[in-house]
């Protein structure tokens, strides 16, 4: 650990201690942030960032925060960690209601994740078959599911498997909602199949997100 480093950890042990009992473990090349076992911020070479969910990069980067960068096998990787200037570090009080924020936004995203990555097949309409066609798309989980929606899982199935039905984008239309298909309202049904006929028929879809194999989580 180098001296810069160990003195940020010190000094923001010091600051954070009321956000519980903070503890640090190694991560990003650097040092992990944690309180009560939730990781809330990062130090590598001296500086302290904060990490951000979704819900609070717009504000970091309203107070001109930016992001942290680090180099995965050579690559630079724009990490959802805002950096700690000076400045900030000034302003104790208002440091510390930035990183309960982060603490708290954290805890929240795990809960969600959590809540997310049960077994597809454990969704109304999704049997062992389709899962399988579900994983080989890059969808591993119930969270990677509810992040792209039904349609843009359906065209992801159909860049593996083509000439696939409308029953399997209602199908993933009620999964997503929870129930079987069948019970998909009139209205939800019509606008489905609009979309299957103007888009699912001439698919043209580049994936969100890396290709990936998966399989279950066990």
């Amino acid at each position: 650990m180098n001296g810069g480093s160990l003195r940020r950890i010190e000094q923001a042990k010091s600051c954070f201690a009321a956000l519980g009992n903070i503890a640090i473990r190694s991560q990003f090349g650097g040092y992990g942030l944690l309180a009560d076992d939730t990781m809330f911020a990062v130090i590598t070479e001296g500086e302290l960032y904060l990490r951000a969910t979704e819900s609070l990069e717009t504000a970091f980067r309203e107070r001109g925060m930016v992001n942290m960068t680090y180099l995965k096998r050579g690559v630079p990787m724009v990490m959802r960690y805002y950096w700690v200037n000076e400045e900030l570090w000034q302003q104790r009080r208002e440091l510390c209601a930035l990183a309960w924020q982060a603490l708290c936004e954290t805890r929240k995203e795990i809960k969600v994740k959590k809540r997310c990555n049960g077994r597809l097949k454990d969704l109304p309409n999704i049997d062992a078959s389709l899962e399988r066609q579900l994983w080989r798309a890059g969808i591993c989980n119930i969270y990677d599911f509810r992040l792209l929606g039904a349609r843009d899982s359906y065209l992801k199935l159909l860049q593996q498997q083509k000439n696939l039905g409308m029953k399997v984008l209602m199908s993933l239309a009620g999964a997503m909602a929870g129930y079987h298909h069948a019970a998909l309202p009139n209205l939800q049904r019509e606008a489905l199949t609009e979309w299957f006929e103007n888009n699912a028929l001439f698919p043209s879809f580049e994936a969100r997100s890396e290709d990936r194999a998966c399989g279950p989580h066990l």
